[in-house]
């Protein structure tokens, strides 16, 4: 290390990476989720090349670096425990920094073009059968200290089970969705919106949470609530799931993300194709979508045999 350098001392690097942070969130419309990884994940490149060249990084620094660079900093990552899918994740977020480094002029276009991303394998999602899903619905709301909660938390968990939301989409809804129709207006990843089909039962469960609601619904408030008013956490949705599907002896894979599984997945047994499914689901690519077809063939008949039982 050069002589008289403090690990730290980066700081206009680290101010590019804010930059870089406020163009994610406003020109790619990442999630916050998303984009506090990505940051992060330049942080730890940034510290690293500070010990690998011993000096501190500055905007024009990225202009040098080399392919070897990045593959010296994502070996130091793995030799640290890095899983292949977490190293992916790695090399996307400082693949998409030098992307936007090469547009302001700061680094070289494909500098990171011979970088392989790490071979990940894919997980089939695992459904829910239809009445164990209904029932869990059922069963979460029966559960609740009160009736308008029950309410509530089965009209959520119906939304992902009935209409595939995400259950950050389920939770973003405002009072600006009533009155409810056939279809509902969602807002997904990198606030991308889609229509979703809203069947009766589960526009009913929503209505009779609307009703019995204590906390008044306007355009600009969320629809779901808190017991104290505020925004509904997603956090209060997982844990009474849990608890349900421990009453109910289900498997620690029903989860309320599993309840958007089982609505692609028993419609794609259904008769319904992979582009209309990916619509639906809001995947920016068919990949995404494509992963549903490998779900077991016996559970798939078992779903031909019995209709969506939300379906009429």
């Amino acid at each position: 290390m050069a002589a008289g350098l403090t690990l730290g001392q980066s700081q206009g690097a680290r101010a590019l990476a804010a930059r870089w942070e406020q163009w994610l969130a406003a020109n790619r419309r990442r999630s916050a989720h998303t984009v506090r990884a990505y940051v992060a994940a330049v942080h730890r490149l940034i510290a690293f090349l500070e010990q690998h060249r011993g000096e501190a990084i500055s905007p024009s620094t990225f202009a040098d670096v080399k392919l070897q660079d990045i593959r010296a900093f994502l070996g130091q990552r793995r030799v640290g425990g890095l899983a292949n899918a977490s190293a992916s994740r790695e090399l996307s977020a400082v693949r998409a920094f030098f992307g936007w480094l090469a547009e302001e002029g700061l680094a070289s276009q494909g500098v990171l073009d011979g970088l392989r991303s790490p071979r990940v394998a894919r997980r089939v999602p695992r459904p829910i059968a239809p009445a164990d899903a209904i029932e869990l619905a059922d069963e979460a709301g029966n559960a609740a200290s009160a009736p308008w909660i029950a309410a509530r938390d089965t009209a959520v968990l119906l939304l992902l089970y009935g209409s595939g939301l995400r259950i950050s989409e389920a939770l973003s809804l405002s009072g600006a969705a009533l009155p409810l129709g056939e279809v509902l207006t969602v807002t997904g990843k990198r606030a991308k919106t889609r229509l979703v089909p809203l069947l009766e039962p589960v526009r009913d469960a929503v209505e009779d949470y609307v009703r019995q609601s204590p906390w008044p619904v306007t355009r600009g408030e969320p629809l779901f609530r808190g017991v104290r008013g505020g925004p509904l956490s997603a956090d209060l949705v997982r844990r009474a799931v849990r608890a349900a599907r421990v009453r109910l002896g289900l498997p620690d894979s029903a989860t309320p993300h599993a309840l958007r599984h089982s609505f692609a997945t028993h419609l794609l047994a259904r008769g319904a194709d992979l582009r209309s499914l990916q619509e639906l689901l809001g995947h920016a690519s068919l990949s995404s979508t494509q992963v549903y077809t490998a779900v077991d063939a016996a559970h798939l008949l078992d779903v031909y045999r019995n209709a969506h039982p939300r379906s009429g």
